[in-house]
Order: structure tokens, then C-alpha cells, then sequence
């Protein structure tokens, strides 16, 4: 998605017009101002008394109407771009909400298939099948991303904050996970504290954002690579650590995370809208997140959440 331009022909040109013509009354209001002050302070008798109070009503008339076009302006075009990004959102929703609903059913087929419940497969055909199930599953999941990256762009993307224990989410994320580690041949531990002081969080944002980062350290692993989550409490409230020893990212990758359709790799699988999400997530929730990676040596991504009171 590229940055909206300027308007161009005739309307540009308005605009412009109407942008000088602004600045000129301010510019205007502004002289008149300093010639009332020159005539005070030069003293002239009534005459220039009159002249000055003249020359500061209408200085200050003229910046003032410069002040209030300009807001005025600034308003407006704040009105549009809202409805523009608004307008933006609502055709990525239904996109994704026409693209899901078919990749839905297909997906459905294909587990029916996977089950033999039509009839016995033979090998080959269990494995295509398995091919179309995961490729199905990506696509869904992309549907996904671009619907909350969506609902971002337009301001509707807002936490529900309740009392939450971030081991507990920590936990249940890295339990869905084993699975695909496994099958993937990677070992993935997980280290909390004995007691984790709750703080004021959404819990299944929570738990999105770190499977986001979960299913990148996989995908980065190679098959027998060791994926480590740990939760610790700092002064600050509460930080999650996430490490793998994958290949890890040259600096000019580096450069690319936290961009749409920028992953850490140029030819890798992914949209990298999933660190996107999971950067916008923390920062709902007063958090910063960080990254530490050495080509070769692997990635370790960190995030921190702020705790009631300072924890």
C-alpha cells in the first residue's frame, strides 16, 4: 500500500492556492503587527496612536482568519484521510472475508479426505493432500493478517484489558506449538518465573503475538534447532524473551523486519505482516519490543509489558 499522493490538475492547484493564500494572511497579520508596534515606539501624537491601534486590529485580524483557515484546512484534510483508511479497511475485510469463506470449505474437503471417510487414500494422494491442507492453512492465516492489519489502519484494533498472568498465555501457546516443532524435528522449552504478578493485558492478543514470533523462530530453524521461550519479571513490569539458533540476519535484513511484505530473508516464506502485528500488539499495550541478531548465530526477539505500578 503506497502513500496517498497530493491531488493533481485543477484540484491541486486549488489546494495550493488555498495553502499560499493562508500563509500570506498569516504573513500579512504578521507585518501589520510589527508596523503598529514600530509606530508606538516611534510616538507620533494621535495620528499615529490611531494608525497603530489600525494596524493592530488589522494585523490581528488577518492572522487570526489565516490561523482559523488554516485549521480549518488541516481539519478537512484530516476528515479525508481518515475516510480514505477507513475506506481501505473495509475493502481488505471483505477481500479477506470473500478469500477465507471458500479456502474454508476446500480446507474442510480435504480433512474429510485426509480421514478416509469417502474412502481409503493411497500414498501419494495423502501426501498431496497434505500439501493442499498447509497451503490452505497459509492462505487463511494471511486472510487473517490482513484483516487486523485492516482494522489497524483504521483505529479499530483496541485491546481488551483484564488481569492476566503471562506464564499461563506463555504456556498455552508453547503447548499449541509442539506439534509443528515436532514435525519439524525442533526442541522448544519454555522458562517462567514461580510466581508471574498479573498485569492489565488482553490475553488472546497476547497469545497471537507471541505465536506470531513463535511461528517465525520455527520457520527460521532448521530441522533439529532449538527454539527457547522465557518469561521474567524486570523492574518495569514483565519481559518475554523468544530465542532460536537459526541462521539469524545480516544487518540489512535487520533493516527490513517490522515492515509489511518485508521479511527477514528476500526470498523466505511470509508477508512479515505477522512481526507487524506483534509490534503494533506490544505497543497497545504500553510496551516496547526489541531484537538481537548475529548472522549465523541465531535471533532472539524481546518484548516488555509494562507492569501495574512498576512490578
Amino acid at each position: 500500500m503506497t502513500a496517498e499522493k497530493p491531488p493533481g490538475g485543477l484540484r491541486g492547484a486549488g489546494y495550493r492556492l488555498l495553502e499560499r493564500s493562508a500563509r500570506w494572511s498569516l504573513l500579512v497579520g504578521v507585518v501589520g503587527l510589527l508596523c503598529a508596534a514600530g509606530a508606538l515606539a516611534v510616538g507620533g501624537g494621535w495620528p499615529a496612536v490611531t494608525a497603530a491601534v489600525g494596524g493592530f486590529a488589522g494585523g490581528a485580524g488577518l492572522a487570526l482568519a489565516g490561523v482559523r483557515r488554516v485549521a480549518a484546512e488541516q481539519r478537512a484534510e484530516l476528515v479525508r484521510l481518515g475516510e480514505l483508511v477507513e475506506r481501505r479497511a473495509e475493502q481488505v475485510a471483505a477481500l479477506s472475508h470473500e478469500l477465507r469463506t471458500p479456502l474454508s470449505m476446500i480446507k474442510g474437503s480435504v480433512d474429510l479426505l485426509v480421514e478416509g471417510t469417502p474412502g481409503p487414500l493411497t500414498p501419494a494422494q495423502e501426501r498431496f493432500l497434505a500439501v493442499v491442507d498447509r497451503q490452505c492453512g497459509h492462505v487463511i492465516d494471511l486472510c487473517e493478517s490482513l484483516l487486523i492489519q485492516a482494522k489497524i489502519e483504521a483505529g479499530l484494533f483496541t485491546p481488551r484489558l483484564e488481569r492476566v498472568d503471562v506464564s499461563v498465555v506463555a504456556r498455552d501457546v508453547v503447548t499449541a506449538m509442539r506439534p509443528l516443532c515436532a514435525e519439524r524435528g525442533q526442541r522448544i522449552t519454555l522458562d517462567t518465573p514461580q510466581v508471574t504478578p498479573r498485569i492489565d493485558a488482553d490475553p488472546m492478543l497476547l497469545a497471537q503475538a507471541l505465536t506470531n514470533l513463535l511461528s517465525n523462530a520455527s520457520r527460521f530453524t532448521s530441522a533439529g534447532g532449538a527454539i527457547d521461550v522465557r518469561v521474567a519479571v524486570i523492574d518495569t513490569g514483565i519481559a518475554v524473551y523468544v530465542t532460536d539458533d537459526g541462521a539469524g540476519m545480516t544487518r540489512e535484513e535487520r533493516r527490513r523486519l517490522f515492515r509489511r511484505f518485508g521479511t527477514g530473508r528476500p526470498l523466505a516464506d511470509g508477508t512479515g505482516l505477522g512481526l507487524v502485528i506483534t509490534k503494533t500488539i506490544v505497543e497497545l499495550h504500553g510496551g516496547v519490543i526489541m531484537v538481537d541478531t548475529t548472522a549465523m548465530r541465531g535471533t532472539t526477539f524481546l518484548f516488555t509489558l509494562p507492569g501495574p505500578q512498576g512490578v
